[in-house]
């Protein structure tokens, strides 16, 4: 490991410490549940680091926020939730989350992806775009949060009828493995699901008010068997431990 490696690695784990120290006298098992999207990449990347900082370990389980909703619902034990932020304003209403149990922890934007070495069009500005989404001979996305949003921009360029013959929806792998296979010419996807996928080029995020910034919170359920652990996981998510692994991924700290 290189110097400067090891004084990063260091004042992680000075800052690690310093974070949790009081909230893990007494290891926990921590049962998480999160939606899918970019969190198997990001999650997968920090549970070691706190795990290793805290003695507790942690359980996570990937899934649609509608089954996390039902489960909650018949009393299933989950200690932390990971969700975007509407999905977690609705629980914290109806009292699924506790008061106060809930906080930005990341935040997402959708990209635009092309085949490795394929001609890279011009995103830059909504104009720009447009005339890519005409140009290309397919266009991908997803059913989730990032497709959504995808389909209103479709609508607002103007291009319902011009992208509908052409358009690949994508289910059970990645927007950029469609792509990286020659299936689709121009992949959109979150821009932290779109990156560790080998075999494309990320052009970038979509432009000026085409974005959307996608919240996602971690919230402590009213019924968490150990909430005290729970509330340890969350708070070192939103801290400056954390950044750093979370702008690598493609991802801003919330």
């Amino acid at each position: 490991m290189s110097t400067g490696l090891k004084i990063i690695a260091w004042a992680t784990a000075a800052c690690l410490s310093a974070l949790i120290a009081g909230s893990a006298a007494i290891a926990g098992e921590i049962n998480v549940v999160s939606t899918a999207g970019p969190m198997p990449e990001v999650m997968g990347a920090l549970i070691p680091i706190f795990e290793r900082a805290s003695g507790h370990k942690v359980s996570i389980k990937f899934q649609g926020a509608p089954a996390t909703i039902n489960q909650l619902k018949e009393g299933a034990s989950i200690d932390l939730l990971i969700a975007d932020e509407e999905v977690m304003g609705d629980l914290v209403k109806n009292g699924t989350i506790a008061a106060g149990g809930s906080s930005r922890v990341m935040l997402s934007r959708v990209g635009v992806a092309v085949r490795a070495g394929a001609p890279k069009p011009n995103i830059g500005s909504a104009d720009a775009l447009k005339a890519a989404l005409i140009a290309a001979k397919s266009v991908a996305y997803s059913q989730g949060a990032s497709g959504q949003h995808f389909v209103t921009v479709i609508a607002r360029l103007g291009l319902v009828d011009t992208l509908k013959p052409k358009t690949i929806i994508v289910q059970g792998k990645p927007v950029g493995a469609a792509v990286a296979a020659g299936e689709a010419e121009i992949g959109v996807q979150q821009v932290a699901e779109l990156m560790p996928v080998p075999g494309i080029d990320l052009l970038g995020p979509l432009p000026g008010d085409l974005q959307k910034i996608i919240v996602y919170a971690a919230g402590v359920p009213a019924k968490a068997k150990d909430p005290e652990a729970a509330k340890a996981l969350a708070k070192f998510l939103s801290s400056e431990a954390a950044v750093s692994v979370i702008k690598q991924k493609g991802m801003d700290p919330g």
